[in-house]
C-alpha cells in the first residue's frame, strides 16, 4: 500500500497537525510575555494572575468537555477548538487593557483544554485501530509547534516590535494547520470496553492508580509548561539576554523535546515507561538545579536542553497508562495535564515576585523530583522481551 493512502499515516499526519497548532498557539503567546507584559504595565505578580487566569479557564472545561466530546466527537470538538484559539490569539493582541486580557486568557484556557482532551482521544484512538505506538511522535509535533513558534518570534522581534503583526502571522498559520488536519481525523473514538459500557451513564471515583497518574500528569506539565512561560524572561531579566536571544530559551526545550520524542518509543520498547519516566525527570530537575546555581547564558541553556530532554517522554508515558485504565481516566489525566500546563506557571510567577525568579524556577526542579517519586507508584505496561 502506498504510504500516500495508508489510512494509518494520513490520520497520523492530521491528528499531529492539531498537536502542532496547540503547542503553536501556546508558545507564540507565551514567547511575547515581555512585550505582553511592558505593553500593558504589569508587575510580575500581574503577569502571574493573567497566567492563572487561564488555568482558571482550563478547570471551568471539566465538566464541559464530556458533554461536547459526546456530543460532538473529539474530530468536530478538536477543530472547533483550534479555530477558537486562533481568534483568541488575536483577541489578546489587541486587548486594550489589563482586564480584558484576563477575559482572554480565561476563555483560551478553556479551548486549551477541550483540544487537549480531543486530540489525545483521537491519538488514543488511532493507536487502538490499528494497534501501533505513536503517541510520543504526536507529542513531539506539539514540541515541534513550540520550536516553530519561538523561532517566529524571535525573527518577528527582529523585524517589529509589533505584537499585533506577530500574532497576525501566527493566526495564518494556525488556520493552515486546522484546515490539514480535518479530511484525516477518525470520524469515531476509540470503543468503550465492555466494562466501560455498563457503567456508562455514571459517576465513578476515580482509581487510585488513576490518581498517581493525574499527579504525575499535573507535575510533569508544571514543568514543562513554566519553561515555556518563563524561560524568555529568567534570560532576559535574569541571566542579561538580548531581546533577539531571549526566545531562544523556548526554542532550545521544544527542540531537545522534539528529538527525544521522535526516539521515545523506541526507549519506551527498550527500557519500559516507568523507567523512561523515572529518570527523564531526574534529569531534567538536575540540569536545571545546575542552571540556576551555575547562573548565565550558556549554563541556563544547557539546563533548559536537560529539561526538554528529561520531560519529553513523561506525557505521552502517562497518555498510554491512561488510555489503558479507559476513557475516563484519560479524560481527567487530560484535564489534569491542562490544569499543570497553564496554572502552575502563574504560581511560579507568586514565587518569582515574593522572592526572585530563580527561586520561581527552583520549584519547577522539584516539581521533576515529585514526577520521578509518582512514576514509582504507577503500574507501568512491562517490556516486552
Amino acid at each position: 500500500m502506498s504510504r500516500v493512502h495508508d489510512p494509518f499515516l494520513r490520520s497520523q499526519l492530521a491528528i499531529a497537525a492539531l498537536f502542532c497548532a496547540l503547542g503553536f498557539q501556546y508558545a507564540t503567546w507565551a514567547a511575547r510575555i515581555p512585550a505582553i507584559k511592558a505593553d500593558l504595565g504589569l508587575t510580575a505578580a500581574e503577569v502571574g494572575v493573567l497566567l492563572m487566569a487561564a488555568g482558571i479557564g482550563a478547570v471551568a472545561s471539566f465538566p464541559l468537555v464530556p458533554v461536547l466530546m459526546k456530543r460532538l466527537g473529539s474530530a468536530r470538538l478538536a477543530l472547533l477548538s483550534a479555530l477558537c484559539l486562533t481568534l483568541l490569539l488575536l483577541a489578546l493582541a489587541g486587548a486594550p487593557n489589563y482586564p480584558v486580557a484576563l477575559l482572554v486568557m480565561g476563555v483560551d484556557g478553556v479551548f486549551v483544554g477541550c483540544l487537549n482532551v480531543a486530540m489525545n482521544a483521537q491519538g488514543a484512538a488511532l493507536e487502538t485501530r490499528h494497534e501501533r505506538n505513536t503517541m510520543a511522535r504526536l507529542h513531539a509535533t506539539f514540541s515541534g509547534g513550540s520550536l516553530l513558534a519561538a523561532l517566529l518570534a524571535s525573527g518577528m522581534n527582529a523585524a517589529t516590535s509589533s505584537v499585533a503583526a506577530h500574532f497576525g502571522v501566527a493566526a495564518v498559520l494556525l488556520v493552515l494547520l486546522t484546515a490539514a488536519a480535518r479530511p484525516g481525523l477518525l470520524s469515531e473514538d476509540a470503543p468503550a470496553e465492555e466494562k466501560e459500557r455498563k457503567t456508562r451513564g455514571r459517576w465513578n471515583l476515580p482509581s487510585r492508580m488513576t490518581l498517581w497518574m493525574c499527579c504525575a500528569m499535573a507535575f510533569g506539565t508544571v514543568t514543562e509548561g513554566a519553561m515555556t512561560d518563563w524561560s524568555a524572561l529568567y534570560l532576559k531579566d535574569v541571566a542579561k539576554a538580548s531581546a533577539e536571544l531571549a526566545p531562544m530559551g523556548i526554542a532550545v526545550v521544544s527542540g531537545m523535546m522534539v528529538v527525544a520524542r521522535l526516539f521515545a518509543d523506541g526507549w519506551r520498547s527498550r527500557w519500559g515507561d516507568g523507567r523512561v519516566v523515572l529518570l527523564g525527570s531526574a534529569l531534567a530537575a538536575a540540569g536545571l538545579a545546575f542552571a540556576l546555581v551555575s547562573g548565565g547564558v550558556v549554563p541556563a541553556l544547557i539546563g533548559f536542553a536537560c529539561v526538554g530532554l528529561g520531560c519529553a517522554a513523561v506525557t505521552p508515558c502517562v497518555y498510554v497508562a491512561a488510555a489503558k485504565q479507559g476513557s475516563d481516566a484519560l479524560a481527567l489525566v487530560a484535564a489534569t495535564g491542562t490544569t499543570g500546563l497553564l496554572a502552575g506557571p502563574p504560581f511560579i510567577g507568586f514565587v518569582a515576585n515574593a522572592s526572585s525568579l530563580v527561586w520561581g524556577l527552583g520549584v519547577v526542579a522539584a516539581a521533576a523530583v515529585v514526577v520521578s517519586l509518582c512514576s514509582t507508584q504507577i503500574r507501568w505496561t512491562p517490556v516486552s522481551s
